[in-house]
């Protein structure tokens, strides 16, 4: 048997391995994809206001003869045009840019008229297979004219087929249906506008090139939501429209009305942009769970398209239903914050625009389109007047035309024979060959002069308007204003110069009554004058009631204020914590306690603990040092003895902010109103050293200052107190005291006896800012440093860590003096409320 040879062995091709740097791999990667991002998916046109796939969407439907008089066609075969021929970036994303051009809550003018399910606020469309889709009326006047060269026209991806760079877009789409996207590195979020209004201001500016944007404002006042709703306020919309950036509050638009017999309710019937009544239900459940809202029974969703938005928030009986309403705002969707951001291309960069530079961008693109057609129009009647004026040569000797061109050998020869005979071009000529006899013999003379003078008197129009700007944009105008006629309608947002909120609640309290609950207290508040009060143990609470506070016999029971600051019930205050960050706290937020029998009890006021969740959310370490007006020059001192004077600089547009520039492990130890250059700054260290020196050594600081050095420390020592003396009681005998209280290393604080005592602060002298001060407390055996010290108004009150009223000695003892036993401890020391009342009155009269 013969061997079979052996198979060959596989040649094996060479490796070819190419050395990159995955660095510069990466970079240039990552710079084509963001490159990509931005200028063909992500970002719109200036000029036409559409994203790519937008713009292709479009293209292709009116290349597929979509128009809004013939029938819908299915989603899916536009969106395989669109995917085959242009969009190469998948059929999901060019359904979803379709979905939304045919949402009318999404886009303030639809330019897709869809049919079927596509989607609400709250769900997604049905598949593209069950859906159907065709131009709407607004997408003609986009693609206007496209045949006409009003626009440059690029290959697609694989180079077979042409797409226009930018649609004519006949009125401004960019200001009217808004944009949303987001790039690599930059977003845009674009609010919607009227489209009779944006008209109106690209009109103004088209007759009135050197207009500004007070002037255009004036036309075009605001956005112009495609739900409506108010807007609160128009200063973040005049700064977008200024800058390019802004932000504006946008509210829901409700009813008080009676929705049964015996109930009130509130009916929502326009609702903030992209906001769904699902959501806004969710929220509102959610906010009613954890008891941030009360007196709501049900909430029922009775939204159909037939008639509208109708959102119905029944209440329980006795709540006010503004009060409510105005809790609503703050706790749910109801009132959201539109933030623009107005980034477009430009010349295919990304720009960040105002309003007159988006007005100027797009005026100069339908200039450019209006030149370029009737460019083209004049190019066509040109060429068909001089095509008729060669056939009113011809037809005047038919026969002698007939005859040359029977006797001529072929075309090219009676093509030249005519041209001799008759005098006519080679673009005349040739028309006339090419003509069937019958045509040439049908025409008339008559027929054809009345073609030549009315190709004369358009060519003679259209001439006018390319020699004229003037006349070049007052065509624009005037196809602005037909655009404007025939899909504008009437305002639907609501503008409002001031947030008018109505009425928010107070802390009221049911009491059971029989079969049901009654609210004690109204939850309407008028804007009246109110005492805000923080005490040293941990209350915060606020009362109308001045006499209760003013009058010596009506003094709380026990605890004692750290902070009293006089305000309005709407008005606001700052809350300064020991990180040197202040909190703008609304008045109204605080709850309120009654006088009864001529008492303040701030037990039924709120515990900060639990205003620090809501409204201060203070960080785990951080506390709550004290209340200050936000009108008024403030002065802070920190652990390291640095002191500062705060001008009342503060930003209007934000709630929290930092008011100094804290050190490492340096913290905030007080804060007190220091308006006058003559009032006293006292510092009490914890080695029982006293420093004061008049406010005018510390010039007043903007917020991000770090301060100045107010005490010089020992090693080891570090502030205790710092509170802010008037210079009256400075001086004056015993109307400011100094209340001190040592204690030893082995001493557990809060039991035990204390070692206290109470000087006048007069005894003190002034020192030099950055000093070390004098003694204030003479240590007794066991004694090491001081738990307690502060300097305050007589007569001094105090209190324990649990606000428990302590009785002070009633001698006062010199400054170098030593403390005098009691039998329980102190924990806090304030001035009484009369004093710190007549401070904080005299401070808002000043």
């Amino acid at each position: 048997m013969a061997r079979r040879p052996a198979a060959a062995a596989p040649v094996t091709p060479p490796e070819n391995i190419t050395d990159i740097d995955v660095s510069s791999e990466m970079e240039t990667s990552f710079l084509e994809y963001a490159y990509s991002v931005i200028y063909s998916r992500a970002l719109p046109d200036a000029r036409d206001g559409l994203k790519p796939v937008q713009r292709r969407i479009l293209y292709m439907m009116a290349q597929m003869g979509l128009r809004p008089d013939k029938g819908h066609v299915k989603s899916a075969r536009v969106v395989g045009e669109v995917m085959g021929k242009l969009h190469p970036h998948g059929d999901s994303a060019i359904y979803d840019a379709l979905v939304r051009m045919a949402q009318s809550w999404a886009l303030r003018l639809p330019l897709v008229d869809g049919h079927g399910n596509f989607g609400s606020l709250d769900d997604g469309p049905a598949a593209p297979r069950y859906t159907e889709a065709r131009m709407a009326q607004a997408a003609l006047a986009m693609t206007a004219d496209l045949d006409e060269d009003v626009v440059d026209f690029e290959p697609n991806y694989d180079n077979q087929f042409m797409q226009p760079k930018v649609l004519p877009a006949a009125f401004p789409n960019l200001l009217v249906n808004g944009a949303s996207g987001i790039a690599v590195g930059m977003a845009t979020n674009m609010a919607p506008h009227n489209l009779r209004e944006v008209v109106s201001g690209a009109r103004h500016l088209i007759l009135n090139p050197e207009a500004t944007l007070e002037d255009i404002m004036t036309h075009i006042p605001g956005p112009d939501m495609p739900s409506g709703g108010r807007i609160s306020g128009l200063e973040g919309v005049y700064e977008a429209y200024r800058t390019g950036r802004g932000s504006f509050k946008i509210r829901a638009k409700a009813s008080i009305e009676q929705v049964t017999a015996r109930r009130n309710g509130i009916v929502i019937t326009e609702l903030p942009y992209m906001i769904g009544p699902e959501s806004i239900i969710a929220k509102i459940k959610e906010a009613v769970q954890s008891k941030k809202l009360v007196g709501i029974s049900d909430v029922l969703d009775l939204t159909d398209r037939k008639h509208g938005t109708r959102m119905v928030i029944e209440l329980k009986a006795g709540f006010d239903p503004r009060a409510l309403l105005a809790q609503l705002y703050k706790h749910t969707p109801l009132e959201t914050n539109f933030g623009i951001n107005n980034v477009a291309l430009v010349n295919d960069q990304p720009r960040t625009l105002g309003l007159l530079e988006l007005l100027h961008v797009y005026v100069d693109h339908r200039i450019n389109v209006v030149r370029r057609r009737t460019s083209h129009r004049l190019g066509k009647r040109q060429h068909r007047l001089h095509l008729v004026e060669g056939l009113l040569i011809a037809i005047l000797d038919i026969d002698e035309v007939i005859q040359v061109i029977r006797a001529a050998d072929n075309s090219a020869g009676a093509r030249t024979q005519l041209m001799t005979i008759f005098d006519l071009t080679e673009l005349q000529a040739e028309h006339i060959l090419e003509l069937r006899l019958r045509q040439l013999t049908r025409y008339s003379t008559l027929e054809l002069e009345q073609e030549k003078q009315k190709l004369q008197d358009e060519i003679a129009q259209l001439g006018a308007i390319l020699n004229s700007d003037t006349l070049l944009r007052r065509t624009v105008a005037d196809e602005l204003s037909e655009a404007a006629d025939r899909h504008g309608d009437d305002r639907r947002t609501e503008l409002t110069d001031a947030e008018a909120e109505p009425p928010a609640p107070a802390a009221a309290t049911a009491v059971a009554s029989g079969k049901g609950t009654a609210v004690a207290a109204s939850l309407e508040i008028p804007d009246a004058p109110c005492w805000v009060m923080l005490s040293e143990s941990g209350m915060l609470a606020r009362t109308t009631d001045r006499s209760s506070l003013l009058h010596p016999t009506r003094r709380r029971r026990h605890d004692v204020l750290r902070s009293l600051v006089a305000s309005t019930s709407r008005g606001s205050i700052g809350a300064v914590t020991t990180t040197g960050r202040m909190i703008r706290v609304p008045v109204i937020e605080m709850p309120t306690v009654e006088v009864a029998g001529g008492t303040v009890n701030l037990n039924q006021g709120g515990k900060v603990k639990d205003f620090m969740t809501g409204t201060l959310q203070l960080g785990k370490k951080e506390r709550l040092i004290g209340l200050v007006p936000l009108d008024r020059v403030v002065a802070l001192a920190t652990e390291t003895g640095r002191v500062k004077r705060v001008n009342p600089d503060y930003p209007l547009n934000r709630d929290q902010w930092e008011i100094i520039t804290l050190r490492d492990k340096d913290q905030v130890v007080g804060v007190s109103v220091a308006a006058e250059e003559e009032d006293q700054l006292v510092f009490i260290s914890r080695a029982a050293q006293l420093l004061r020196f008049q406010a005018s050594n510390v010039r007043p600081q903007g917020r991000t200052g770090s301060g100045v050095a107010g005490m010089k420390l020992g090693t080891g020592d570090a502030v205790i107190g710092f509170t802010v003396v008037p210079a009256a009681a400075a001086e004056a005998p015993a109307a400011a005291v100094v209340v001190t209280s040592s204690s030893g290393a082995e001493t557990l604080e809060g039991l035990g006896q204390a070692s206290v005592k109470v000087t006048d602060l007069a005894e003190f002298p002034p020192k030099g800012r950055a000093t070390g001060g004098v003694r204030a407390h003479r240590f007794l055996r066991g004694e090491d440093h001081l738990t307690l010290g502060s300097a305050v108004l007589a007569p001094a009150l105090a209190a324990d860590r649990r606000g428990a009223a302590r009785t002070l000695p009633a001698e006062l003892v010199r400054r170098d003096g030593s403390g005098i036993l009691v039998e329980q401890s102190i924990d806090a020391v304030a001035s009484s409320p009369e004093a710190l009342c007549q401070a904080a009155l005299r401070l808002s009269e000043a």
